[in-house]
């Protein structure tokens, strides 16, 4: 009785039970950035071949043998029809029907490596299964779970010798769990030797303690990339990291794929009808993401006359905010603040009153990850900004869709274009072109 109540009660806990039984049947996606992508590739290649097409001038040189009396002298051995039939002649190298096939076979087995798989934790399930389908894969079976003293259970119910795994699970809160599952996850895949593992993490938890501010801190942005390595992750793919060096932490073992998430963002304020548009960053270090931003909607909606502002504020301490200045004109504009997180939404309420009481006609708000920790989905309901458009790096809750304020966009389109191109070994940068 107690074996099986055991059993009955790791069935319960079990995450993941989708099959992952097709080998190799993960389809491209076509999403927007992949369809770009191909436009831009399809318009340089135009372009090289019209360069290519310029005249040149042919010369005719006559290579007609000249006049002579003499006689014609000609071979007395018969021609050779098939090289079979001269015994000296070298070996063929053409190959036969079944040769030529089992050599695509093989070169089609070496591309793919013994096909894909996707698993994922508890960070954010549901992001997992939007990625998933849009692959046309399932998720990997797996059990991913916790003990009664609170120890992480992990354990993976099929093959994976020799596969190319992506494992979907941001380090969001609860931070020190949703870590855990994810060091465990990549140890359990590396000992029943996957070929590849690739970790997949929208929000990259600890991002923010990338530098010592002050004596006897630790840099914890660093010490989680040196515990992903020397687990044996292989490459990693992040959506709008806190800061940029975030990637040199990693050694040039462990490529770092940083995407863009603004690039999402775009998509939604240029269906809106802004008046004299201006972007702003909430402190120094985002000028150069909301210049990206700007550059995005300039190149794709043909907006010429965005401005930008900045925002210089001075903390008091940590999460507080004691003074802000704004530096740039956005009287009788339409402002779009621009940052990679929100977290308690103290800064950016009190930026979006900054704005509004220099003259701002309308403040709207982009992050990539919505963590609204305590009072932020609060104090977003009863900001100043008309909107606040966020990405589901972050699972969402019942508070937040009762927000009236608050719209989520899904990165799942752009995860899973980018896991497609790692798959086939296409470039990632020409997502962002």
């Amino acid at each position: 009785m107690a074996a099986a109540a055991a059993t009955a009660a790791l069935t319960a806990t079990t995450t993941n039970t989708a099959q992952c039984e097709r080998e190799g049947a993960v389809r491209d996606p076509k999403t927007s950035y992949g369809l770009n992508a191909e436009d831009v590739l399809k318009r340089r290649l135009t372009e090289a071949a019209k360069e290519e097409q310029t005249p040149t001038p042919k010369i005719v040189e006559d290579v007609s043998p000249p006049p002579s009396s003499s006689p014609t002298i000609s071979a007395t051995s018969p021609a050779v029809k098939n090289a079979e039939d001269d015994p000296s002649a070298e070996p063929t190298t053409a190959m036969t029907p079944a040769e030529a096939a089992l050599e695509a076979a093989t070169l089609k087995a070496k591309k793919h490596g013994g096909g894909l798989k996707l698993f994922s934790g508890n960070g954010n399930m549901g992001l997992s299964l939007e990625i998933a389908k849009l692959l046309g894969v399932n998720l990997g079976r797996a059990t991913v779970s916790s003990f009664a003293d609170g120890e992480i259970n992990v354990m993976i119910h099929e093959n994976v010798r020799g596969k190319d795994v992506y494992i979907i699970q941001p380090t969001c809160p609860p931070v020190n769990n949703n870590l855990m599952e994810l060091l465990l996850m990549v140890s359990c895949l590396n000992r029943a030797s996957a070929r590849r593992v690739t970790v997949v993490i929208p929000y990259y938890g600890y991002a923010r303690q990338d530098r010592k501010m002050q004596a006897r801190v630790p840099i914890s942005a660093a010490d989680i990339a040196r515990l992903l390595e020397s687990m044996g992750v292989d490459r990693v793919i992040a959506v709008d990291l806190h800061c940029g060096q975030i990637q040199g932490f990693f050694g040039p073992r462990v490529p770092v794929d940083n995407l863009e998430g603004g690039i999402v963002g775009i998509d939604h304020f240029g269906g809106k009808d802004l008046h004299n548009p201006v972007i702003v960053s909430p402190d120094a270090g985002g000028v150069y993401r909301a210049k990206k931003f700007k550059e995005g909607l300039a190149y794709k909606y043909g907006w010429e006359d965005i401005g930008i502002a900045m925002i210089i504020k001075q903390r008091a301490r940590a999460g507080s905010v004691d003074q802000m200045d704004l530096v740039g004109d956005v009287k009788d504009c339409d402002c779009i603040i621009v940052d990679d997180m929100i977290d308690t939404a103290g800064t950016l309420c009190k930026a979006a009153d900054v704005l509004v009481a220099q003259g701002a006609r309308r403040v709207f708000a982009f992050a990539s990850h919505g963590l609204l920790s305590g009072p932020g989905n609060e104090r977003i309901a009863n900001s100043s900004m008309e909107e606040c458009v966020i990405l589901n790096t972050i699972p969402s809750t019942l508070q937040r869709a009762a927000n009236e304020k608050l719209v989520e966009l899904s990165v799942a389109p752009l995860l899973a274009q980018t896991i497609f191109n790692i798959h086939a070994k296409r470039s990632i940068s020409a997502l962002f072109k």
